[in-house]
């Protein structure tokens, strides 16, 4: 049999881009280097259909180029010439209104827009089970090739420094404030026993512009956001409690906004974490002990994939997560009747945001081994499954499904 010639056009360089489309195909290529010849393209031809003639697949993330029409328009072209085109799919097209692209993905019906590229695909992967079943309302053809992990890559193999404090850490993005406002209430309850753990928030950025409209005018003006502005300020003072777990020098510091490290304030109950880039930001996993996972019951959070699971789960981490949506696949509670059993996680249901995160903080706080037990059994689970070299052999069978 020879070779199958597969183009990859993936939707950046980094973030989803890395995860979905540029480190699984190369680990294709490397790994089944006889079946496979993968070219990756972020920019290829829209007009030139013989540069597609030479493949037998494309695999592109909800579509080949920004512009939807002229996407749906090369791939029919691709279908008419036998070429199969695969679409991958890794976050639902219905953000909620609290979500920062909301009102931008409504304006332009790029939602509307995906779906259209969902249906006309020849074939769709995706994330998880939950988001597989949602994507089959729209194509019945969808494969499962869930977000992995490279255990050998540097930022993966980082060695956590002990520390007399537990340390739960936090490590996400800018669009997560109503995820992490679930644990205000229940944090306040941990005024007691803040000394004896450090909150670490990890991925802190200053950066970007917020615009300004003029309410007899009309005009949109866009400047710098203040640091102060930004979402990241919001997430701070969930953790700190409005600064009440911090001493008064270590505010005035970090309302300098200076990126920097504090090591002079390094006992201190917070820690904030800069931001980094996608290449190494999961170093930050070894910041902390106890990872935390608290997302808001709503559809967009029910499509999501489980990454902070399997982050955490190669890092050891221990683990308090929602009980709810991609958390629900892997996840299993540990605890029943109060004592601690089998499983390798605390999951809060959402009836219980308001007490069980700071009640399962101070658990763990009580119980330092199991911080080590729950992380070890999350190790198990995961590197089973998302490792990258088990996913590329599905990815590979996949693949060569499509040409039989």
């Amino acid at each position: 049999m020879s070779k199958i010639n597969v183009l990859v056009v993936p939707s950046d360089r980094f973030g989803v881009g890395k995860f979905r489309s540029i480190e699984p195909h190369i680990f294709l290529q490397n790994k089944f280097p006889e079946d496979f010849h993968v070219e990756i393209d972020l920019n290829p031809p829209m007009d030139d259909l013989n540069f597609y003639k030479k493949f037998q697949i494309v695999v592109y993330h909800r579509s080949i180029t920004n512009d939807f029409d002229k996407s749906y328009e090369l791939v029919e072209k691709l279908k008419a010439e036998g070429i199969v085109t695969v679409c991958d799919m890794d976050d639902y097209w219905n953000p909620t209104k609290d979500h920062p692209i909301h009102d931008i993905i409504m304006f332009n019906k790029i939602n509307e827009k995906i779906v259209n590229s969902i249906k006309q695909s020849d074939y769709i992967t995706t994330t998880t089970p939950l988001f597989a079943d949602e994507i089959r309302k729209y194509n019945k053809n969808v494969f499962v090739l869930p977000n992995a992990i490279n255990p050998d890559e540097p930022q993966f193999k980082e060695t956590t420094p002990q520390s007399e404090k537990l340390r739960i850490g936090w490590l996400g993005g800018s669009s997560h404030l109503a995820d992490l406002q679930l644990l205000d209430s229940s944090f306040a309850k941990l005024s007691t026993n803040h000394k004896d753990l450090q909150f670490v928030v990890c991925g802190f950025d200053t950066r970007g512009t917020i615009t300004e409209i003029n309410g007899q005018t009309g005009e949109h003006k866009k400047r710098a956001i203040k640091p102060e502005e930004t979402v990241w300020a919001r997430y701070e003072e969930i953790f700190t409690q409005n600064y009440k777990y911090v001493s008064p020098e270590y505010e005035k510091v970090l309302k300098k906004y200076a990126q920097e490290e504090y090591p002079e304030f390094i006992s201190e109950s917070y820690r904030r974490v800069w931001t980094l880039p996608v290449t190494s930001y999961a170093r930050n996993y070894a910041k902390f002990d106890v990872s935390l996972a608290p997302i808001k019951n709503h559809m967009f959070n029910k499509m999501k994939s489980q990454l902070k699971v399997i982050e955490a789960g190669f890092y050891k981490k221990a683990l308090i997560a929602s009980d709810l949506g991609p958390y629900t696949i892997d996840l299993k509670h540990c605890l029943k009747n109060g004592e601690f059993t089998d499983g390798n996680a605390l999951l809060v249901q959402e009836s219980r945001n308001h007490g069980d995160w700071a009640k399962y903080i101070l658990k763990l706080l009580k119980n330092p081994n199991l911080v080590t037990d729950m992380g070890e059994r999350l190790y198990e689970t995961v590197s089973k499954k998302y490792d990258l070299n088990i996913v590329t052999v599905d990815r590979a069978e996949f693949y060569k499904s499509l040409i039989k």
